[in-house]
């Protein structure tokens, strides 16, 4: 079974109002693959304004989810508000949530659940540091961060696995795409063994890293790699690109 290919756009702590609606207006504009799934992800506060303007072919992700469904938790937002919102997906595991503010892996499994238990679909981000890869230890820790998704859910039918190697986030480096397809390849096989074979077959696995209109076409074309999550680059027009990528 083919799996559709899907493009995440992760703005960050990045853009204005004016300069996210120029963004909205050049996906609304740009002819995009229709064959692939785009969501996009940006600040909190703007997602409402991206939900509203946004064409709604186009999904809208937040890039932060709580674990609980509502309560004393100042700052944080739940699974339940942004599905009241429209908004249809949530990130949870980025490396700069796991390292800038400490989110371990129980708590990041524990965001995962609640936002799959309130319907939305989830971009799952997962994947090691330098010296982990140097060490020979990537599929270790990559599947250790699995694994504590899989103690909380078994069912994987809405989340989508993005592999973004740490030392390949906004660096300019990125993974060979034989490093991408040998780590995707193995996640599989996770997959495969830990939730079904029926997850392995149908589980979106993206790839995250310094992903550019350059790089992306060679990735593409990995029979593991089903897509990507792109950083910097989506706050560019060459994000239209990255989104046809698997057009000739």
């Amino acid at each position: 079974m083919a799996r559709q290919f899907f493009v995440g756009g992760n703005f960050k702590m990045n853009g204005t109002i004016k300069s996210i609606t120029e963004i909205v207006h050049n996906l609304n504009k740009s002819p995009l693959d229709p064959s692939t799934e785009v969501v996009i992800a940006p600040p909190g506060l703007f997602l409402l304004l991206v939900r509203e303007h946004l064409n709604p072919q186009i999904e809208v992700c937040s890039q932060n989810v709580f674990d609980k469904p509502n309560g004393a938790f100042t700052g944080e937002i739940s699974a339940e508000q942004l599905a009241d919102s429209k908004i249809g997906w949530a990130l949870t595991g980025h490396s700069e949530r796991r390292v800038v503010l400490g989110e371990q892996d129980t708590f990041i499994a524990s965001k995962t659940k609640a936002a799959l238990s309130g319907g939305l679909g989830v971009i799952f981000c997962c994947g090691e540091t330098l010296e982990q890869r140097e060490s020979n230890k990537t599929i270790e820790v990559v599947t250790a961060q699995l694994d504590a998704v899989a103690k909380e859910t078994q069912d994987w039918s809405k989340i989508v696995v993005a592999y973004e190697p740490v030392w390949a986030i906004g660096t300019g480096k990125v993974a060979t795409t034989e490093q991408a397809q040998e780590v995707h390849a193995e996640i599989r096989k996770w997959l495969e063994k830990q939730i079904s074979k029926e997850a392995a077959e149908k589980t979106r696995i993206i790839y995250g890293g310094s992903v550019t209109e350059k790089n992306c076409k060679d990735l593409a074309r990995q029979p593991d790699i089903d897509g990507f999550l792109v950083g910097g680059a989506s706050l560019k027009p060459a994000f239209i690109d990255i989104i046809n990528s698997k057009q000739s």
